[in-house]
């Protein structure tokens, strides 16, 4: 009797505060779960989910049918493994309920504040070297703060620091400073003298080949040095990077492989790469995932002979091995395998992943187009629909095998490019130029190439470029009417 007054207590409690119970809990769930399906982007034009995602790259030409599907193959058509999604919070940011990952560190930290740290102040000794010029005219919002604390203390002066000047509670980074012994000759008693000497300027001549320019053409604008305060621009690097990378494009150089191969052509590779974009989109990984598989299969092809059978599975593994390499939650095998709608089993797609890299000796750090594409557009400002319209045109490239043997950075200019002189934005500016380090003769007959390519017409088995790059959210870019003449 006591127990039907509680539970009916706390039912009124509950529905006069409005309190979610565990039915309505699960009632939002599943709205949420369907909200979260009808906000997925799916092409205009594409087929079905259940029906695109098993499309085989080239029909009967490799996949298996027939009595000669495995046994994993047909468990895997009654019930399909799919990659859990991470759980994700307000922001689009992974979220875990509970982790131990930061245990050990803040253990460590804990262990650290406790140890005993010296009230005695320690001395610090800045020299200045004679001949140097503090101007750092490239970043003068960094440049002003560095010439400051360079004058302000003399060729000889020294200055104390209290543990309260360094940081707050003095517990972790004083430790860190009276842990570093003065080559062991310093007592307990004697203050420790740390001498920061300001390096010699580096000659002019010394400097690698293809280092960043340091002054700017006139009327362009630095958007490194704009974007100086955004620690994700690496602003002070982003030039040095991007000149290291167009350095190591030589390492990655794609020659006329189909000489060599006697079973495939350059037809099948245009099917294998509109499979592959098919996979990217369904899977909804990274482009730059997309672009690193296609040249995983290209460096894979120029070394290896491979036949007809297992070229699917060549791409197959690459998607594979770039997923791992850029994207936080990559697909399972058992993806792999579905999507080759039972061709391989297991241990053939783990044996083609070892091939692949070991025939790239592990060297993933590729150069893509994609990267260099962005780069020049944000350098530059060029806006989201036209840099769209050039990501659609380096796409299509991609099934091209005549742009295989170009360099990826030349071929990102000469896409941006065509780009501008399609909608009638103008052409190759001073900014473009520096950002990319191409001149206008340098990329003028690749973008006549290109835009040659955009003339074709489209073949019915690869559409899946087009119809992606069909929808609203890639500004209808496919549609845009094309140039009959490119005039440069």
């Amino acid at each position: 009797m006591w127990a039907q007054k509680i539970n009916d207590h706390i039912t009124a409690v509950v529905l006069k505060k409005g309190v979610i119970t565990r039915s309505q809990n699960a009632a939002n769930a599943g709205k949420n779960e369907k909200r979260r399906e009808l906000l997925k982007r799916k092409a205009e034009g594409s087929p079905p989910k259940d029906k695109n995602l098993k499309r085989p790259a080239f029909g009967d030409i490799t996949n298996a049918h027939g009595n000669n599907v495995s046994q994993d193959a047909k468990k895997l058509r009654k019930e399909v493994t799919t990659s859990k999604a991470v759980p994700k919070g307000k922001d689009n940011v992974a979220v875990t309920t509970k982790s131990t990952v930061f245990q050990p560190i803040l253990k460590t930290l804990t262990t650290i504040k406790k140890m005993p740290v010296s009230t005695k102040p320690k001395v610090i000794t800045i020299q200045k070297s004679e001949g140097i010029d503090t101007k750092l005219s490239t970043y003068p919002v960094l440049a002003g703060d560095i010439k400051e604390d360079i004058n302000a203390v003399s060729e000889t002066q020294q200055y104390s620091l209290s543990r309260n000047d360094i940081s707050g509670d003095g517990s972790l980074y004083i430790s860190a400073l009276e842990d570093i012994p003065s080559d062991g000759l310093c007592s307990e008693g004697e203050p420790q003298v740390l001498a920061v000497t300001v390096p010699e300027p580096e000659p002019e001549a010394s400097k690698p080949k293809g280092s960043p320019v340091s002054e700017l053409p006139k009327d362009v604008v630095d958007f490194d040095k704009e974007t100086l305060r955004d620690p994700f621009q690496v602003s002070l690097y982003a030039m040095d990077i991007f000149s290291y990378l167009k350095e190591r494009e030589v390492l990655y150089k794609i020659d006329n492989y189909m000489e060599r191969q006697q079973s495939i052509t350059q037809w099948m590779r245009s099917l294998l790469v509109d499979w592959m974009v098919e996979v990217q989109e369904n899977f909804e990984l990274n482009h730059e995932t997309l672009y690193l598989a296609v040249r995983l299969v290209d460096l894979y092809l120029t070394k290896i002979v491979v036949n007809k059978e297992t070229l699917q599975l060549l791409g197959a593994a690459a998607v594979f091995i770039a997923s791992k390499f850029d994207e936080r939650s990559p697909p399972l095998v058992e993806d792999f395998l579905y999507i080759c709608d039972g061709a391989y089993n297991r241990s053939e797609l783990i044996k083609m992943e070892i091939d692949v890299l070991k025939a790239v000796d592990f060297n993933l750090g590729i150069p893509l187009s994609y990267r260099f594409l962005r780069r020049y557009a944000r350098g530059a400002k060029i806006s989201l629909p036209t840099l769209t319209l050039a990501r659609y045109i380096l796409e299509l490239s991609l099934m091209e095998y005549s742009f295989v043997s170009e360099s990826s950075s030349k071929l990102a200019a000469a896409t941006l490019l065509l780009a501008l002189k399609t909608k009638l934005l103008g052409g190759w500016t001073p900014a473009l130029q520096y950002y990319s380090g191409y001149k206008l003769e340098d990329i003028k007959d690749l973008a006549h190439q290109l835009n040659a390519m955009l003339q074709k017409k489209p073949k019915a088995p690869l559409e899946t470029v087009r119809n992606k790059y069909s929808h609203k959210i890639f500004f209808e870019v496919a549609k845009i009417p094309l140039l009959d003449k490119l005039d440069i």
